[in-house]
């Protein structure tokens, strides 16, 4: 369904963000890009829906294809009505909206009629959403919040959607709900491009990963082999090789000293 083919992306001319990544997403499946803050895993979203030109970036070398159509440098509007649904990272609500209101923008491309539809559909699979939806959405929680933009985007009928750190900031037990109702999702056969720090939770529902560092791929694979990788294990997941929880103190020696490219 998409497909990253030696992709490189540059800031201001100067900053070359991604250094040739390459990825698949197949369609029904999720798939997460996992990494460190500055990996290049949010500037590769940016890249799919073409955001990065809000942040004088654009893509300089490579393909991006969706469907088999050459999307790179594309109109964000326009990846929106092939059905591909950017979730950024930060819960950007409409603060001032109710969430209904909220929920009517993403869909605002349909007629009338196909926004009651589809607002009927959103707050019956997400009926947090149903009973908050004359609330400001501004005054929401975080994890209210990142049930109302993933509501958000199921109101554009995407065919894949992008979530950048769906669990960022947010309490255990909102994370819990936040990765159910994504899990739902897949089941329901939606294709999904998850970017996380949470690597746990990102595994558990993933089929596919991909590693990042420094703009670039460094290890990939189905998310059961990620999993039982002893440096995913170490590095992301704070494990030994015999499965005991490394102390804080030892992973910051660790990350200063392990380099996926060492």
């Amino acid at each position: 369904m998409l497909e990253l083919n030696n992709v490189e992306v540059l800031y201001s001319d100067v900053i070359l963000a991604v250094k040739g990544i390459s990825a698949k997403v197949p369609a029904g499946q999720c798939v997460t890009l996992l990494g460190a803050n500055g990996a290049g895993k949010s500037t590769t979203l940016k890249a799919i829906s073409n955001l990065i030109k809000t942040e004088d970036g654009r893509v300089t070398a490579g393909a991006i294809t969706f469907d088999g159509v050459d999307i790179a440098g594309g109109n964000p509007a326009a990846q929106v009505q092939r059905g591909l649904v950017h979730v950024m990272e930060g819960r950007k609500v409409l603060r001032h909206m109710t969430v209904e209101q909220n929920l009517v923008v993403g869909g605002h491309m349909g007629n009338g009629r196909d926004a009651k539809e589809l607002l009927d559909e959103v707050y019956g699979r997400i009926k947090r959403l149903a009973a908050l939806r004359n609330r400001t959405a501004g005054y929401l929680s975080g994890g209210e919040q990142q049930l109302l933009v993933i509501g958000r985007a199921l109101m554009a009928r995407p065919k894949l959607v992008m979530i950048d750190e769906p669990s960022l900031g947010l309490a255990p037990l909102m994370v819990e709900e936040v990765y159910g109702l994504l899990s739902e999702l897949k089941a329901s056969g939606l294709t999904l491009l998850i970017v996380e720090q949470n690597t746990r939770v990102a595994l558990e529902l993933a089929d596919y990963g991909y590693v990042m560092e420094s703009g670039r791929v460094v290890l990939e694979g189905p998310s059961v082999n990620l999993k039982s990788n002893e440096d995913v294990r170490e590095f992301y997941l704070g494990l030994t090789v015999d499965g005991e929880r490394k102390s804080f103190r030892d992973m910051k020696h660790y990350r200063r000293r392990k380099r996926w490219l060492g």
